[in-house]
């Protein structure tokens, strides 16, 4: 791993082997929206000591070969992985914690006034994914599969964007957008910790707003870093369209 630390990317490392996933998270390491920072370069973004993740990066076991892997995966099966697994769950988790912060404003606001800020950086959150996954799901994503399909036929359906970079560069500030959104929320409860006044609720309602953002990652990484280079590559192979660095 040393050797490649100035050249490799992070959503390369995490792309090649998603167990690294953990890791950059246990450093503050952002491997999805930030994903083509050098590890050297997301270490002293991050404030982490570059060695040290190194050392636990290279201390995870070999890899175990298996059809698990996403970063292998044809376009259309990783096309229905993110909207089965990770747009599902982001539909069915935001209603939830959307109402637990409610409760939560209402029972502690007055004795934790961050709990304003942190719902309404949660409604911000919400609207703009709604919106975001239908774009993904009604235009992006259907283009990308009939590339991914039609071969050298570059596409059955006539592009309404041009280069698939376009989209792909909303998507990406779109995703940025929502990163940091949920940063500020981490920061805002301290990394999701409840107060020791909090109740059972409080307490659940922080879990779940971890998960969120650790799901989020995941999902993002495997659109910026995954299936997004692949949709230009494919592009470029059956269009003949120039390549964009979209970042």
């Amino acid at each position: 791993m040393n050797e490649q630390r100035d050249t490799r990317t992070v959503g390369d490392v995490v792309a090649a082997d998603f167990r690294a996933a953990a890791v950059f998270e246990q450093f503050g390491i952002d491997f999805c929206c930030a994903g083509r920072r050098t590890l050297d370069d997301a270490c002293r973004a991050a404030a982490a000591d570059p060695d040290a993740v190194v050392q636990a990066l290279d201390a995870l076991p070999p890899a175990v070969d298996t059809d698990d892997d996403a970063a292998r995966w044809p376009v259309p099966r990783l096309i229905d992985f993110i909207v089965s697994t990770h747009h599902a769950y982001v539909r069915s988790a935001m209603p939830t914690i959307t109402r637990h912060l409610a409760k939560l404003l209402e029972i502690h606001g007055s004795r934790h006034p961050e709990l304003s800020r942190v719902a309404a950086y949660f409604d911000q959150v919400v609207a703009d994914l709604g919106q975001h996954m239908l774009k993904e799901e009604q235009v992006l994503f259907p283009y990308v599969r009939d590339l991914a399909e039609s071969g050298d036929n570059c596409g059955r359906t006539q592009s309404p964007f041009g280069t698939v970079a376009n989209p792909i560069r909303m998507m990406e500030r779109e995703h940025q957008e929502v990163g940091d959104a949920l940063r500020i929320v981490r920061e805002l409860t301290r990394g999701y910790v409840a107060p020791d006044d909090g109740c059972a609720t409080y307490a659940i309602t922080m879990a779940e707003l971890q998960q969120f953002e650790r799901d989020l990652h995941r999902h993002v990484h495997l659109e910026n870093n995954v299936l997004f280079p692949a949709a230009m590559r494919i592009e470029q192979r059956w269009c003949g369209t120039e390549e964009t660095d979209v970042r």
